[in-house]
């Protein structure tokens, strides 16, 4: 193997390692465990080390951020297998509290405002084009018009981050936010069904 490769696979190994601890300390301690000195400690490197990959904290904390959704994503995969259209958005709904549920300070951090809104909405965009894909499949299955599509996800989105946080949060807890989700979302796509689709 050739230099080149072998020092650009050992990099990409560091990365990973450093990627790995910090998820391990936020998911076990929460945001405010989350230090470059600590994770650096974790993997046996110096500081130094992890800031030739992230150049501080904050990049650290992006990379999370998007493994997040990329996490999340892999999850709605599940949802996506549904035959039927509208079992398809409640088991969205569904997997999207339970993931929040499962993973509360990664969630939590997924949504933070201490992250930039602008690179949580691009580390997000995967998932809600997943769910605007949903939509105009639903809308055409039951030939509802959704007059502004992205105002549509808006509503949906908003409604299952609202309920997931009352599950991670543990003021209804997770198995009850999941049913509720359920409950909202059939809600709104009934309402949707009977005339009111104008969302613009």
């Amino acid at each position: 193997m050739a230099t080149s490769t072998r020092r650009a696979r050992e990099r990409a190994n560091i990365r990973e390692r450093i990627i790995e601890a910090a998820l391990r300390v936020l998911e076990s301690e929460g945001a405010a465990a989350l230090t470059v000195r600590r994770i650096a400690t974790d993997v046996e490197y110096t500081a130094p080390i992890v800031y030739q990959h992230f150049a501080n904290k904050d990049a650290l904390v992006l990379e999370l951020v998007a493994h997040g959704h990329r996490l999340m994503m892999s999850e709605f995969r599940r949802a996506l297998e549904e035959p039927d259209i509208d079992r398809r958005m409640l088991r969205l709904a569904s997997e999207y509290v339970r993931f929040a549920g499962e993973h509360p300070h990664l969630y939590q951090v997924m949504n933070s405002p201490a992250v930039d809104a602008e690179e949580r909405r691009r580390a997000a965009e995967p998932a809600i084009d997943v769910l605007k894909e949903l939509l105009g499949d639903w809308s055409r299955e039951h030939d509802v018009e959704l007059t502004d599509l992205d105002e549509a996800c808006e509503i949906i989105w908003g409604t299952l981050y609202g309920i997931a946080s009352l599950g991670y949060l543990g003021t209804v807890g997770n198995e009850r936010a999941r049913r509720l989700a359920e409950q909202a979302l059939r809600a709104v796509l009934l309402g949707w069904r009977a005339g009111t689709a104008g969302t613009g």
